[in-house]
């Protein structure tokens, strides 16, 4: 879907406010715009989650890099729906290996682009690539924060985005990059496809 400057109140209903108490924010307004029920998830501990899952998610960096690290390999973004309003962004998106662009993530964020420094918000809004990536290029001070784990089944979005069969066991996490003093700069729901 292209950026839309007056996106579907109903989107941003479901996702800007209303969903912030759900573990899954913003997964779950996405979810409520298509029409579609919530995915089966569990909340996990972190050292319950399984390798080589954990290493991949139980940590305070940024997913670009880890990522990028784990698959020896250079990650694009392909947004798949993207919504603006006033400085509210959100993005849903697939990243994938430069070298066969096979899917390594799926994932719902909201970018809340007052906090980003001016000079990267084009970057941000262009969505080509990955806000971890770009953190990294325009120097963002920021840290990472995770709300938490879970094992999720695949249901047809998001075995349809990261190719895999339904009800494949997948694991993700809920995270919030911040400001040194405390401001969100982005909330994420990040779910990887199988590690091999």
């Amino acid at each position: 879907m292209e950026t839309s400057s007056k996106p579907d109140s109903s989107l941003l209903a479901g996702i800007e406010r209303d969903g912030q108490n759900s573990f899954i924010y913003p997964l779950d307004g996405l979810y409520r715009y298509y029409g579609y029920q919530e995915p089966r998830f569990e909340k996990l501990p972190g050292d319950k989650i399984p390798q080589p899952y954990r290493d991949l998610l139980v940590h305070l960096n940024d997913m670009t890099p880890t990522l990028e690290s784990f698959h020896q390999d250079k990650i694009w973004i392909r947004p798949e729906a993207r919504y603006l309003e006033d400085n509210f962004y959100f993005r849903e998106v697939v990243l994938y290996l430069e070298s066969n662009r096979k899917p390594v993530e799926y994932g719902a964020i909201v970018i809340h682009l007052e906090h980003c420094p001016e000079d990267a918000r084009d970057s941000i809004l262009e969505a080509r690539k990955p806000l971890g990536t770009l953190m990294s290029e325009y120097s963002i001070p920021h840290s990472s924060h995770p709300q938490g784990y879970f094992r999720i089944l695949s249901d047809g979005l998001i075995s349809r985005r990261l190719g895999v069969p339904e009800s494949t066991l997948l694991y993700g996490r809920r995270n919030a990059l911040q400001t040194p003093d405390g401001k969100t700069l982005a909330e994420i729901v990040e779910i990887l496809p199988s590690a091999d």
